[in-house]
């Protein structure tokens, strides 16, 4: 029986690894395929790969100027998408849940605090999505999948701040409490 309980705990082991591998395969794949859709139209490698290169160097520049806070692509492509009914409404709010995690263009303080919830005494954490006044409006994440959960409007007088930052709180809701840096914060709830 303890063969057994071995075996299990080393193929718990490896699913963070496997995950990763999978994560890998899958980019691989896209760019495999992306590779071969071009070669088979251009029939050189030369082409393909200079392709390939400005494609690089494009989406580099991207990010350099979306870093620095002005990029004229995306406010092209913004204006184009902001036209059309209905995808503008997908796009743009895709564009600030982005701009949440990743902190770009943030006008608001990038927060992880803690509510009651579903009722007195259980606390879970929140990110922080806006503010207005006294009223914060929260996402609550669920395990494992911190991309699903809910939104609140609560009262300040109702939230107990974290020193969690978005990414320990991500950790921590993905792993299901097991990744938790910010333990003694524990003492702190009432």
């Amino acid at each position: 029986m303890k063969i057994f309980n071995y075996f299990l705990i080393g193929i718990l082991a490896f699913i963070p690894v496997v995950v990763v591998l999978k994560i890998l395969l899958f980019m691989e794949q896209i760019v495999a395929n992306t590779f071969r859709s071009v070669y088979d139209y251009a029939d050189n490698y030369l082409i393909t790969l200079s392709l390939f290169a400005i494609s690089f160097a494009l989406f580099s520049y991207v990010g350099y100027r979306v870093r620095e806070g002005s990029s004229l692509i995306i406010a092209v492509i913004d204006q184009i998408i902001d036209k059309i009914p209905f995808l503008n409404t997908i796009y743009r709010v895709t564009k600030k849940i982005v701009n949440m995690f990743s902190g770009h263009e943030q006008h608001t303080a990038r927060e992880v605090v803690y509510i009651e919830y579903p009722k007195e005494g259980l606390w879970v954490p929140a990110y922080v999505t806006n503010k207005s006044g006294a009223k914060y409006i929260l996402f609550v994440p669920t395990s494992p999948n911190p991309t699903s959960g809910f939104t609140l409007i609560v009262d300040e007088s109702k939230i107990v701040k974290s020193k969690m930052g978005i990414e320990e709180a991500t950790s921590f809701i993905i792993s299901v409490g097991v990744d938790f840096n910010q333990i003694e914060e524990i003492k702190d709830l009432p």
